[in-house]
């Protein structure tokens, strides 16, 4: 499993446009991941970011930590937030501060 305090945003950024998956206790959902946003320095070693995806009309997924994976960068646990809906469908963001 990946360790989060050692990613930053550039390991983020090639993934633009790229499908994760995001499991809960009963279902995976697949979520694009559409922008990396660097936030300054924060209180991390390597910068504060945030990650935002864009997910199906259904499921909605609620504000929690779930198993992110993707087929390059791997596995690590996330708290990701519903943050818009959109004609698309819900928008979920991941802030690293």
């Amino acid at each position: 499993m990946l360790d989060l305090n050692d990613l930053t945003a550039d390991d983020f950024a090639p993934c633009i446009g790229q499908d994760f998956i995001i499991t809960s206790l009963d279902r995976q959902v697949h979520l694009t991941l559409i922008e990396v946003k660097n936030l300054g320095a924060g209180q991390r070693k390597k910068g504060a970011f945030s990650l935002l995806w864009q997910g199906p009309p259904e499921p909605a997924l609620v504000q929690a930590t779930y198993t992110v994976s993707h087929a390059t960068l791997g596995r690590c646990e996330m708290f990701c937030v519903p943050v818009a809906l959109t004609d698309a469908g819900y928008q979920y963001e991941a802030v690293f501060t």
